[in-house]
């Protein structure tokens, strides 16, 4: 069963929380992080991880696929990756296929 959740949710963190204690809660709660922040996550995530901190992965929003098709590539990714393997690690979307 996937669990998805968004920023803003109750038992979440509150929106505007700043990225570095979302990274910790990701780590707490065994959360993926989906997000469309391509300029500061690396940075925060570098300073998580010197910090001995992990995160199970992060993805980065594609400004140039639409929702459905994001869903759908966030459900292949799911399905097919070993536990931890994206652990500690950004990945840009799409990563499965190429796009047309």
């Amino acid at each position: 069963m996937r669990v998805i959740r968004a920023i803003g949710e109750p038992d979440t963190p509150l929106k505007g929380t700043l990225d570095p204690e979302i990274l910790i809660w990701c780590e707490a709660h065994n959360f993926v992080l989906v997000t469309n922040n391509r300029t500061s996550m690396p940075v925060h995530l570098v300073d998580h991880i010197n910090t001995g901190h992990h995160v199970p992965g992060i993805f980065i929003l594609n400004p140039d696929m639409g929702i459905g098709e994001t869903i759908e590539e966030l459900i292949l990714v799911s399905e097919a990756s070993f536990e931890e393997e994206y652990q500690d690690q950004i990945i840009n979307l799409p990563i499965l296929g190429m796009r047309l």
